[in-house]
Formats: C-alpha cells, sequence, structure tokens
C-alpha cells in the first residue's frame, strides 16, 4: 500500500529506529506513531468490524480508529502516542495476549 502520509519538512530531528509488524524502519524524533504507520504502512490497522483498513480519523484520540498494539501486548492510540526509539508496533492483536483475560 502506499504511504498516506509523506514529509516535506523538519527533516533535521533526530532518526530513530522502531518496528512495525516486524519491519524496522526510521522514523523522525517527535513524530507520532501514527504518523509512522501512515509513512511506512499507510493504514493504521483493520477494523474489528472486518470492512478494512483504518488510517485514524480525528488525530486527537476521540474516535477509537487507530487502536495498535505493541510487541508485548500493550494498547495504544497510534494518534497521540510519541515514537519511542526501539519501540515495537503490531497493527494486529498478537495472539495469546490481546484481549486480557478477566
Amino acid at each position: 500500500m502506499q504511504p498516506r502520509f509523506v514529509r516535506l519538512c523538519e527533516e533535521e530531528r533526530k532518526a530513530v529506529s522502531m518496528t512495525i509488524d516486524g519491519a524496522c524502519v526510521e522514523v523522525l524524533e517527535g513524530d507520532t506513531v501514527l504518523t509512522a504507520l501512515m509513512m511506512h504502512r499507510g493504514f493504521a490497522g483493520h477494523s474489528p468490524f472486518g470492512d478494512g483498513r483504518r488510517a485514524g480519523f480525528c488525530m486527537m484520540g476521540a474516535c477509537q480508529d487507530c487502536w495498535v498494539w505493541t510487541g508485548e501486548g500493550d494498547r495504544l492510540r497510534a494518534c497521540s502516542s510519541p515514537i519511542q526509539d526501539g519501540m515495537d508496533i503490531r497493527t494486529e492483536a498478537p495472539k495469546g495476549l490481546w484481549p486480557i483475560p478477566g
């Protein structure tokens, strides 16, 4: 899938590495997880209702459209979560870790 975001400026920030669905990508310090996903994957995740890929909608954490998981199984909103060097992001729930047994 083609990237949805293309960086036009602010290229002076420090480059950091992260993993998205097992692929190592380079992003810039200060980017959000959603920015990284849109630049490298073109989507944030898959709809839980089976109607396709999701890309985030509100960009402020209200619409629930950009939930992703860390490799450890934690959920986070991609639009409001800053990148951390070495971050491991999954666009699908890690098997056996989500949903958390209650």
